[in-house]
């Protein structure tokens, strides 16, 4: 069976209305990088941060997987299937994906601040200040902050090394060391990039551009890609 691996970036779900720190209007407009999403302004203001994670984490439990998420998942049927993300929100899993891999953590979880691996899914959208791990310390977001070591980098590099199939949704690759991803996969490998704003790569072997949105490439891919399953 043939392995087809599945980069997504913030693409993706933006399409199902969840914002991106780019988006005018959106939450990262209102605030600093430096002062919600990095371990420093975790020390300075927890609360600023917990409530602005709640606030996104609301967003992705009000969102809806989109077509794209859903085709994803079809492929499933005919091929052994990764997803590595740089999304944070559980739509893959959602629309019925089985093998997720976040690079940059996971919304819906809270991890110990003194023990990283001690990890809890959050109940509802509020993850507030006296939440503490069963060893008594205050639970933060389980996210990858700005200026974190990203720890599944090495897993995702092993997993894409292995592609037959790259399939790149939703991301520019302009953001590392998660773009490096692609100078992992196999020079044989077929490889896709989906993205409106995407830039010419030359540099890499047999690699197609689509620049379009998600749900609007990912579908007519997928089920060309299911119609040439030998």
């Amino acid at each position: 069976m043939k392995k087809i691996v599945v980069f997504t970036g913030a693409g993706i779900s933006a399409e199902s209305g969840i914002k991106t720190f780019r988006d005018s209007g959106g939450l990262w407009e209102q605030h600093k990088i430096e002062d919600v999403a990095t371990p420093e302004a975790w020390f300075r203001n927890q609360k600023l941060v917990l409530d602005f994670y709640n606030q996104r984490r609301k967003n992705v439990l009000e969102a809806l997987p989109n077509v794209a998420h859903n085709a994803i998942a079809e492929l499933q049927y005919a091929f052994d299937v990764h997803v590595i993300t740089q999304n944070i929100d559980d739509l893959h899993e959602r629309a019925g994906s089985k093998k997720v891999l976040h690079l940059h953590g996971e919304i819906i979880k809270a991890r110990s601040t003194v023990k990283p691996n001690l990890i809890y899914p959050i109940n509802g959208w509020e993850l507030k200040e006296g939440d503490t791990c069963e060893l008594g310390s205050q639970l933060r977001p389980h996210i990858v902050w700005f200026g974190e070591p990203v720890p599944l980098m090495e897993t995702a590099a092993v997993i894409a090394s292995s592609a037959d199939v790259f399939i790149v949704i939703g991301t520019s690759l302009e953001v590392y060391p998660a773009a490096s991803l692609i100078d992992y996969v196999n020079a044989n490998a077929v490889k896709y990039l989906i993205d409106p704003n995407a830039k010419s790569l030359t540099h890499i072997d047999n690699l197609q551009t689509i620049r379009d949105t998600a749900c609007n490439a990912v579908p007519p891919l997928i089920y060309k890609l299911l119609e040439n399953v030998n």
